[in-house]
């Protein structure tokens, strides 16, 4: 089964024949690198070994093709146009985080599941107000029922959080009634921010947060926020390119110049259980601690320790499989990305309304 790589190595990706190769940077930091560190250079299946020259170091890693769903750069990567052109044969996706961590882009494919149909009515649901309205409050109302599910399993585990459960609820009321787009998002920024004054209750270890911030975060909590919404957001346009949308036409987000927005509007379901319960769990477990961050004047960011920390809790999260109700089968969270997408297809092209995702565990 495909699933994703990720590189925090600065080198260079490369094809021979019909695979890939990644090949570390051969500077003095890196060759006195212990070997037990240069194991988490970028996780893959033990089964994979490294090829070593004659002193029994690690020059690259052979990543099948046929095993690669999307790749995650952290490091510095050099790729060329022939690469390039494999990935896109491939239908790879491959995301690039800059020096402190932060999401910088995305390169993707030409579009190989292209549907006019689709797109044309796609549009004509953003376009049309009433219509639009009625994605954009399901998505919102589908985002604050996982955070009600949510704050409702910490509060059955000993914890005081009946005023935040009355916040949600409200909120949740007045999702039923909005009338306009700006409505709804001021709806789910208070809703956000009532469910973000209790982390502090939740999270019972030394990590102050006060309130959310971003561009840049400056706080460890807040950090971890935005390297997980990152890591979803990009996780959402792996799964929205394996189908007919377009990434670029949203209902709840407005559409604009560089970012897929419609990854923005699925995500937001999908927050709660995957990314907040997420760091809920690194934090108590102790799993991310200080030191696992880097703190430079008004921002705050993973180092790189952090990060690997984070994406493989993350990326075993994802693996993570429930009973679908409907299918009548295990299915993954990441499999359930893809489900949302197909379920706004059928609302679009009027099969089915859409109902969005909420977790009932």
């Amino acid at each position: 089964m495909k699933r994703p790589y990720y590189i925090f190595s600065t080198g260079r990706i490369r094809r021979q024949q019909n695979t890939l190769f990644f090949e570390r940077a051969a500077d003095q930091e890196v060759q006195n690198m212990p070997l037990e560190e240069e194991e988490q250079e970028i996780l893959v299946d033990p089964d994979f070994e490294p090829e070593k020259d004659e002193k029994d170091r690690v020059q690259r890693r052979v990543i099948p093709i046929e095993d690669v769903e999307s790749l995650y750069c952290f490091g510095e990567m050099t790729l060329n146009s022939k690469l390039i052109h494999f990935l896109s044969q491939n239908h790879i996706v491959v995301h690039f985080f800059n020096y402190y961590g932060f999401y910088s882009s995305s390169l993707v494919p030409r579009e190989y599941l292209i549907s006019g149909d689709v797109i044309v009515k796609q549009a004509w649901h953003y376009l049309n107000p009433v219509k639009r309205l009625e994605l954009a409050r399901e998505i919102i109302h589908g985002a604050a029922e996982n955070i009600l599910n949510n704050v409702k399993y910490y509060n059955n585990r000993g914890l005081d959080l009946e005023d935040c459960i009355r916040s949600v609820k409200d909120e949740k009321e007045y999702i039923k009634s909005a009338i306009t787009i700006k409505d709804l998002m001021a709806a789910e920024g208070r809703l956000r921010s009532a469910y973000y004054n209790y982390w502090n209750e939740i999270i019972d270890v030394d990590f102050e947060f006060e309130r959310r911030t971003r561009r840049p975060p400056q706080n460890a909590v807040n950090a971890l926020i935005s390297f997980g919404n990152s890591m979803l957001y990009t996780t959402v346009l792996g799964e929205v390119y394996h189908t007919q949308l377009n990434p670029s036409i949203s209902f709840l987000h407005e559409p604009g110049a560089r970012r897929f927005s419609l990854c923005l509007d699925i995500a937001e379901v999908f927050k709660p259980f995957i990314v907040d319960r997420l760091i809920f769990s690194l934090l108590n477990k102790k799993s991310i601690q200080h030191k696992h961050f880097d703190k430079r004047l008004n921002f705050c960011y993973l180092n790189e320790k952090g990060r690997k920390i984070f994406v493989q809790a993350y990326d075993e999260r994802m693996k993570t499989t429930i009973k679908h109700r409907n299918l009548g089968r295990n299915v993954s969270y990441r499999r359930l990305i893809r489900l949302e997408a197909y379920k706004i297809i059928k609302h679009v092209t009027e099969i089915k309304p859409y109902s969005a995702f909420k977790m009932w565990w």
